[in-house]
């Protein structure tokens, strides 16, 4: 079953970004080349946590990084893998004044066969390049710069827990490097990837419910802007509201849209409801990508796994509160859950809206479909058996040295 269902892996569907956004001024760069990768090793490597340190996310970085630099006079550095350490940046630099600055994050996973595999790479390195051409930042060739990060975590492999749920943060960073006030294309940009090892998002084998604050005065995304841009001006101006949710109980933001107060994003994660639709068929509902939201990789997953089961209807499309408040009183709602790379699935239990807590039942259904989607999300990015399902039996279009157990997934 497990096979069928991930031979029918999709394709990334991703929106374009539009011809217009840089204009005729958009430089044209040379790429860098994996094949031209120089590596320093460190001479003074860290001690790696134990296997029982707990490991906190953001918290503990591997040995080695990457780092590329690029000017519109000369394009492309070489590429090279260099010892960790501090950034040297111009008081000037762009990314720091004017946030002309994005990122990603993937993870790598150890399997049974202790072989590391990064889980659907390709769709962090799409969404990377539509991110770099809406900031007008220079292109990359993605292939390329998927070798370069592969060949990292080969160098840096030993530091890839092994523990249950735990995994190879992997961060790339793009910014504005330009040494000047005026806001403007930029003529200077570096690119570098730095790696963490982190915990299970949840401790043991439970699932710990979240509880929401929904509050229709804030908005994280709009229409037109870039809400559906991983860059960081999305994150910074989060942080406020989400104090504001701990001082009012909650752990994480609901994030609304639009005088109907729609649904859009939980945290930083994508939302999902699963309930009974009002016209009575069974339902796994999240909300478009028609520019407000971010297209998560594990939200893509999610979708696709749940339309090769055929069991009930998916449906992209808005939810509102009213929707889901009426719903809820007339029993509908089975479970609501937030995606995304850091925990895979979360289960919200409450919402504060209106100054009402609203009871969401999604552990009192076991949660049944969070649980099923984290089995199979799970044995795919660890499980031998299933991953040379994804995870290309013959070399995927980039050198792969089998040898070293570094694998990167490949879509059907």
């Amino acid at each position: 079953m497990a096979a069928a269902v991930l031979r029918q892996v999709q394709a990334p569907k991703l929106l374009p970004v539009s011809w217009f956004l840089c204009g005729p001024r958009r430089c044209v760069s040379s790429n860098f080349k994996a094949a031209d990768l120089q590596v320093q090793v460190t001479r003074e490597p860290q001690k790696k946590p134990g296997p029982s340190q707990p490991l906190l996310f953001g918290k503990t970085f591997t040995d080695h990084m990457l780092m590329v630099e690029w000017t519109k006079k000369t394009g492309w550095s070489r590429p090279r893998i260099q010892p960790f350490q501090n950034l040297t940046l111009h008081p000037a630099c762009s990314a720091l004044h004017y946030s002309l600055q994005l990122f990603e994050g993937l993870k790598a996973y150890k399997g049974r066969d202790q072989q590391v595999r990064l889980f659907r790479p390709w769709l962090n390195m799409d969404r990377m390049l539509r991110s770099a051409r809406r900031l007008c930042l220079p292109d990359f060739d993605k292939q390329e710069l998927l070798e370069c990060i592969r060949r990292l975590i080969e160098v840096d492999k030993d530091w890839v827990p092994d523990g249950n749920g735990s995994s190879l943060y992997v961060r790339p960073v793009l910014i504005g490097n330009e040494p000047s006030l005026g806001v403007g294309l930029v003529t200077r940009a570096l690119l570098f990837v730095i790696l963490c090892p982190v915990g299970s998002y949840f401790p043991g084998d439970s699932m710990t419910p979240v509880s929401l604050l929904a509050d229709p005065t804030f908005i994280r995304a709009w229409m037109g802007g870039v809400g559906d841009y991983k860059v960081g001006g999305n994150y910074g101006p989060t942080v406020a509201l989400q104090q504001e949710a701990q001082k009012k109980g909650c752990e994480q933001v609901l994030w609304l849209y639009g005088p109907d107060h729609q649904l859009t994003e939980v945290g930083t994660m994508n939302i999902f409801v699963y309930w009974t639709h009002e016209d009575g068929v069974l339902e796994l509902a999240t909300p478009p990508l028609d520019g407000i939201i971010l297209p998560g990789v594990v939200r893509q997953s999610l979708l696709e796994l749940a339309r090769t089961w055929g069991e009930f209807r998916v449906a992209e499309r808005k939810v509102t509160m009213k929707e889901l408040k009426r719903a809820l009183e007339e029993g509908r709602v089975r479970e609501v859950f937030g995606s995304g790379t850091a925990c895979q699935v979360c289960p919200v239990h409450q919402i504060l809206y209106e100054g009402k807590q609203l009871h969401i039942p999604t552990m009192e259904n076991g949660p049944e479909l969070i649980t099923r989607f984290q089995k199979e999300l799970k044995a795919i990015q660890v499980s031998s058996g299933l991953t040379t399902l994804i995870m290309s039996p013959t070399p995927p279009p980039m050198p792969v040295a089998r040898s070293t157990g570094i694998f990167c997934a490949r879509e059907s």
